[in-house]
Formats: C-alpha cells, structure tokens, sequence
C-alpha cells in the first residue's frame, strides 16, 4: 500500500504538466512526472514536510517545492492527499479557490 494517494484533481494536474511539457519534449516530460512521484513517495514516508501558508489558504494543506512546482497536500490523513499540482508562479489562492480541499 502507497503512503499517498492522488486526489482526482491532483491526478489532472500531472496530466496536464505532462501534456505540456510533452509538446517540447517526451523525455522531459516523463523526467518531470518521474521527479514529482518521487516527491510523492518521500512526502508519504516523512508525513510534515513542507509548511503550512497561511497567506495563501485557510485550508490544512502543506506546500512543497519541487522545481517550478508545488505540491500540495493533506498531511492530516494517512495515507497523505496530494491535492494538487501546479506551478508556483500560479495565483495559488484563487486556484485553490476552486478546489477546496475536503
């Protein structure tokens, strides 16, 4: 059993990263999606990492950087949520304005 699970918006996210990066390159893409994976597994096993943004949402997310993205996710439930994916350049509090997180 996996220390994480994809929030159905999170599993659209990683569709569409890969799409567009795919437009330039197959193999960049599937390094991209290979390295946010990775981060899913560690954020699993280390349950915490990253840090709350209060400026950001009101919702009981973490935020965890990798590249020019964001991970967001729910470290109050085991196992984990990621919630979404996104770059970090995004207006993060009206993206996550549509999705609130359960």
């Amino acid at each position: 059993m996996s220390d994480y699970v994809l929030g159905a918006d999170a599993d659209f996210d990683l569709d569409e990263i890969w799409e567009y990066i795919a437009a330039d390159s197959l193999d960049a893409a599937d390094r991209w999606i290979g390295k946010l994976f990775d981060a899913f597994e560690a954020l699993g096993q280390t349950p915490g990492l990253g840090h709350r943004r209060d400026d950001l949402t009101p919702h009981p997310v973490l935020f965890w950087p990798v590249g020019a993205y964001l991970i967001i996710y729910r470290a109050d439930r085991r196992p984990i949520e990621i919630v979404a994916v996104t770059q970090g350049s995004r207006d993060i509090p009206a993206f996550l304005g549509r999705r609130v997180p359960h």
